[in-house]
């Protein structure tokens, strides 16, 4: 009887896979199996000097940056990134956090983080959207590494617009004094992690940072869903 009404909920509310769209099987979630063989990961986390790290050279200080998939337009990081922001399909935040975290668990560079901290969103933008994507991002991380997220701490003051078809440097000057720490004493001493979902020129990521490390920061390591080539 319980197959029966499976069957029947998935002709009437069909299960998508969120990177190809095609009808998931009963036993897979969120993505096919054959999208999670062909996920474009960077392995950046393996490698201390990569071409994440290297963008933030000279702007801001990072003990770490990683970021899970390549970002390729039409692909497949790009359908997730888009449902989990846009189509309400949070679960894609957890899974690919939790990825994250997995990659993250046995490498010596990120063993002793103590906080996690997304990337915020402004308040009128919370509340058009429903959610951070970059929480649920944080939250599957925090699940496999048994961090502590702190999402109180750094708040976005400030309303930005689209940034997509800016430069980096135009980006990076209207995100400044965007962000703004409500309780130093969270940070002294701290390696923080700071998460958000795409990193495209790293405006947004810089922002944060310079916020954070006036506040005696141990360290500060990022961590993204999907970087820009």
């Amino acid at each position: 009887m319980f197959n029966l009404f499976y069957d029947l909920a998935g002709l009437l509310f069909p299960r998508l896979c969120n990177a190809c769209g095609s009808p998931l099987l009963k036993a897979e979630r969120i993505i096919c199996l054959k999208c999670g063989y062909d996920l474009p990961y960077t392995d950046f986390h393996l490698f201390v000097d990569n071409p994440l790290a290297r963008q933030f050279w000279g702007r801001v200080p990072l003990h770490g940056a990683t970021a899970l998939l390549y970002f390729n337009k039409g692909g497949k990081t790009q359908k997730m990134i888009h449902n989990l922001k846009y189509q309400q399909q949070t679960g894609i935040g957890l899974f690919l956090g939790r990825k994250i975290g997995e990659h993250l668990l046995n490498t010596e560079h990120y063993q002793d983080i103590d906080l996690i901290i997304p990337v915020p969103l402004h308040p009128r933008k919370m509340r058009a959207r429903g959610y951070n994507q970059s929480q649920f991002l944080a939250e599957g991380i925090a699940e496999i590494l048994g961090i502590q997220i702190n999402n109180k701490t750094l708040i976005r003051k400030t309303a930005t617009q689209s940034q997509t078809k800016k430069d980096r440097y135009t980006r990076f000057q209207n995100l400044q004094h965007t962000f703004k720490v409500m309780d130093k004493n969270v940070l002294q001493g701290k390696h923080i992690l700071l998460v958000d979902d795409v990193v495209t020129t790293g405006a947004t990521l810089e922002s944060c940072a310079t916020e954070l490390q006036k506040y005696s920061v141990k360290k500060l390591s990022i961590a993204a869903a999907a970087y820009v080539r």
